[in-house]
């Protein structure tokens, strides 16, 4: 948990910056400035996720799939392409949201907020595999989106990393290698049910070390 009193101290430094002087700043490695503009947009990022918002949806994974598009905006800002990085912010989070839906009903064939049924066993005869796993194991992506991702849990792993649990380091670290969770399971020798748990617990993590 922070320290809400050095944080502050800490972050004070950043408070009358512009958004597109944080960028730079960013991109030259200074990590607490790009954890101060993550929370500076977070109230941004839940805004636009209360509009894609489904029943039987899982929020935090919407909620990351917005941070992601956040992520994203702060990596590829140009100052000289794009206008101001709010309005660039706006659009790559909406882009995100939007890109994952779609992504999610036309790789699985469902709607977003039947992800709980993708838990269930895909095959009688292997009751560790289930419908969710066998859709990621066919599931193409655009290698971007992959790297960007791939960052991005890399940043949530070293952010969180007090917090996990040895079993859950072990199961983000191959998650953040591209691993399917069949695999992960292989790898650990442990049910896919528990892996996909370890994962849900990390996002919660994640989302809850944000708010703090």
């Amino acid at each position: 948990m922070k320290d809400s009193k050095l944080y502050f101290c800490e972050i004070d430094q950043y408070k009358d910056m512009k958004d597109e002087d944080l960028i730079t700043i960013i991109k030259s490695g200074d990590k607490l400035a790009l954890e101060f503009l993550i929370d500076k947009y977070k109230e941004l990022v839940n805004m636009k996720v209360s509009k894609f918002f489904m029943i039987g949806a899982e929020r935090e994974d919407i909620v990351q799939e917005g941070l992601i598009g956040l992520f994203k905006a702060i990596k590829c800002y140009n100052e000289e392409k794009q206008n101001s990085f709010k309005t660039f912010a706006n659009l790559c989070i909406e882009r995100q949201l939007i890109t994952a839906i779609k992504s999610s009903n036309r790789q699985k064939h469902i709607p977003l907020n039947s992800y709980l049924s993708l838990n269930t066993t895909a095959y009688d005869e292997d009751e560790d595999s289930s419908i969710l796993d066998v859709f990621d194991s066919h599931q193409t992506e655009d290698p971007l989106e992959t790297i960007t991702k791939k960052e991005y849990y890399q940043a949530v792993e070293k952010s969180i990393d007090k917090l996990l649990s040895g079993f859950e380091k072990q199961v983000l670290s191959r998650y953040i290698q591209g691993e399917s969770y069949i695999k992960i399971a292989e790898k650990l020798d442990t049910p896919v049910k528990s892996v996909d748990n370890a994962i849900q617990r990390i996002r919660k993590k994640a989302i809850k070390n944000i708010e703090m």
